[in-house]
This record gives structure tokens, C-alpha cells and sequence, in this order.
């Protein structure tokens, strides 16, 4: 037996992928993450973010506080668009490589 599919609900797939993203909430028409980072791994983070940024024509906004990195990511409308979640998500493995530490 099938289940019907109903084409009047139209799956909300960004929403889907930016929900995978751990630690990535929204509020209106931005996207934000605060990591917890040393200011090396925050220079490290910061250079990463910046040529990704480059590649993607994406403006994050990326400050300290109190021993955070804290990451907003602006949408230009009021809906969730695919490069802003392609950003967070870029932003997410960039993190890990930078406070990944090395085998001995």
C-alpha cells in the first residue's frame, strides 16, 4: 500500500538541513552558532570563515565574547535561502578541523 503524497504541503527542506546543523538557531532573517574557541583557534576560524565567505558572496558577522566565537548569518529576505545554510554548515566543518587535535 502507498502513502499519497500531498502536494499542497510543500516540504521545507532548508529548515530540514539547518535543523542537522547542531548548535545553529534562527531568528527572523538571520541564522547564529556561539562557539566556545581559544583566540588561536579564533584567528584560525575567523581566516576560514572570511574565504568562504569570498566563494559564497555571504557577510557573516563573527565577534568574541566572553571566550565565544559568536557567527550571524544574515538572509536577505525574510525566508531561509540555500547558500546561508551551505555557509553554516561550511562554518560547522571548518570548527571541527580547527579544534580538532593532532594525533601524537
Amino acid at each position: 500500500m502507498r502513502v499519497p503524497w500531498s502536494v499542497s504541503r510543500r516540504p521545507d527542506y532548508l529548515s530540514d538541513a539547518l535543523a542537522l546543523l547542531a548548535g545553529w538557531t534562527r531568528q527572523g532573517r538571520e541564522i547564529q552558532r556561539a562557539l566556545p574557541l581559544d583566540d588561536s583557534q579564533h584567528a584560525a576560524l575567523t581566516e576560514r570563515i572570511t574565504v568562504l565567505a569570498d566563494v559564497l558572496q555571504v557577510r557573516p558577522h563573527v565577534h568574541r565574547h566572553d571566550g565565544c566565537t559568536l557567527i550571524r548569518l544574515l538572509s536577505p529576505d525574510d525566508a531561509l535561502n540555500a547558500v546561508t545554510v551551505a555557509m553554516a554548515a561550511r562554518i560547522e566543518n571548518a570548527y571541527k578541523v580547527v579544534t580538532e587535535t593532532p594525533e601524537r
